[in-house]
Order: structure tokens, then sequence, then C-alpha cells
């Protein structure tokens, strides 16, 4: 019996001896703390951006129910086709502003642009579901609210594209599959009406 205890006392004393890692060393607890702040700013940024995206979307919603009674004006054309032209090969709509037709195989990205897209990639844009805003000379807070659409709907099938168009002075011209609205002078309400009326709703994969 007592050199049982004599054995449980010895394993005892080696595991008093265990080293459990003691005090950090002061360059870990440097690189910790950075390691913690990025992560508290990347939490706090993402909470930004989740609640100013939240925000914009409310001042559209708001829009939208503002300027339904717009969509009253909104033109509607003939589906003049969905055919994929080959690659390099050029089409000439019968107007600056074609909705539908034959068209590049590769659509335009969402966004917003600074110099004119050509118009076989819109019609593409339009027909995955986007919206096409035209523009020229606008004011200040007219791009403003373009733009903020514009970083609002950025999907593939549900965007917004903004590309200028020479010769529209301060109006804006939207455009979706086989519709189009008129903006002069810009109508924010209007405007935002008509993206929620078609935007997600091209014919290649609905997904509104």
């Amino acid at each position: 019996m007592a050199k049982s205890k004599k054995k449980r006392a010895r394993t005892s004393k080696r595991q008093s001896t265990i080293d459990w890692g003691g005090p950090a060393a002061p360059g870990t607890r440097y690189v910790n703390f950075v390691l913690g702040a990025l992560a508290l700013a990347v939490l706090l940024g993402g909470g930004a951006y989740w609640w100013m995206g939240r925000a914009a979307q409310g001042d559209f919603d708001a829009l939208v129910v503002a300027g339904l009674a717009a969509l009253e004006r909104v033109e509607s054309f003939p589906n003049d086709g969905r055919t994929h032209l080959n690659p390099g090969e050029h089409h000439s709509y019968a107007t600056s502003f074609p909705t539908s037709g034959p068209h590049d195989p590769f659509p335009t990205a969402t966004g917003v642009y600074d110099s004119p897209q050509r118009p076989t990639k819109l019609v593409h844009a339009l027909e995955h579901g986007s919206i096409v805003f035209y523009y020229d000379k606008p004011a200040t807070e007219v791009m403003a609210q373009l733009e903020d659409w514009a970083r609002l709907y950025t999907g593939t099938w549900d965007g917004v594209v903004v590309t200028p168009l020479p010769g529209l002075g301060g109006g804006i011209v939207a455009t979706a599959w086989q519709k189009k609205l008129s903006l002069t002078p810009f109508d924010p309400a209007a405007a935002a009406a008509f993206v929620d009326a078609y935007r997600g709703r091209g014919p290649e994969n609905p997904v509104r």
C-alpha cells in the first residue's frame, strides 16, 4: 500500500511541471491586438454597409410608391428577336434606345460607365433583366441618384446599367426589355417605379 502511494506522488509531481504556455510574448500580444482590431473594423464596416443598404432600399421603395402613376407613360415595343450575333458582328437598330433584337453574345455588366457602351451589348443586358439608363449632361443630384441605384442593384439578372449617350442634354432615358420611359425633366419617383416594375423580368432568366 505504501508503494502505491509513493507512485501516485511521483505521478502528481510530473503533472505539476506541465508548461501551459505562460504569459504571451510582447510580440504575440501585439499581433493579437492588431488582429482583434482588424476583426472589429470588419464587423463594424459590414454592419454599416448593411445599414446603408437597408436605408437606400427604403428610400427607393418610398419613391416607387410615389411614382406608380408614371408607369402609364411607359412605351411598349414589339419583340424584334433574341438571336445572338457572331463575335465581332455589328447590327444597326432602328432607334438610339433599342429594347430588343439581335445582340452581342456578351452583355454589358451592371454599373456606371463614363463612355458610351455598344448597343448590341446593352440589348443583351436588357434580355438578362437589367435596366439601362442613358444620360448626357445630367444635374449632379440626378447622376448621384443613378449611381446609388447602380450600387444597390448589381445582379446579373436584375441589375442597373448607367451609360452616356450624347445628345440627351439634361434628360434621362430608361429602358427595359421592350419598354422605354423618357424622363425630361428627370423624375426620381417615375424612374424608381420603372426600375421596380421591370428589373429582373428579362426573358432570358426572369428572377422577379
